[in-house]
């Protein structure tokens, strides 16, 4: 399976994909009755605090990835999960003062 290998680059995609799904599983759980997707990136572009709380939880599933990589002793692919977590942390950070 593509998941029990140990490669930088699947570690990357993983880690770039992972925030992606956890945003989209956030707004269906949180804001989906009320928002559209549209409606819900004009609020974040809007509201500009909100962007710390929205990605500390979509931050997680990387955590949890990088948590089952590294104890899976697959250290190539937890290097990719942890340089793009660090990514999207200073994003979000950027996007919070810009």
């Amino acid at each position: 399976m593509i998941f029990k290998k140990d490669n930088l680059r699947l570690g990357l995609i993983l880690g770039l994909v992972a925030p992606i799904v956890s945003l989209f599983i956030y707004y269906l759980v949180k804001f989906y009755p009320t928002f559209s997707l549209k409606d819900f990136f004009y609020f974040l572009r809007t509201n500009k605090s909100q962007i710390t709380a929205i990605s500390v939880p979509c931050l997680v599933l990387n955590i949890a990835l990088f948590t089952i990589y590294i104890n899976s002793h697959r250290d190539s692919t937890a290097k990719g999960i942890f340089a793009a977590t660090i990514v999207y942390a200073i994003l979000a950070l950027v996007f919070k003062f810009v």
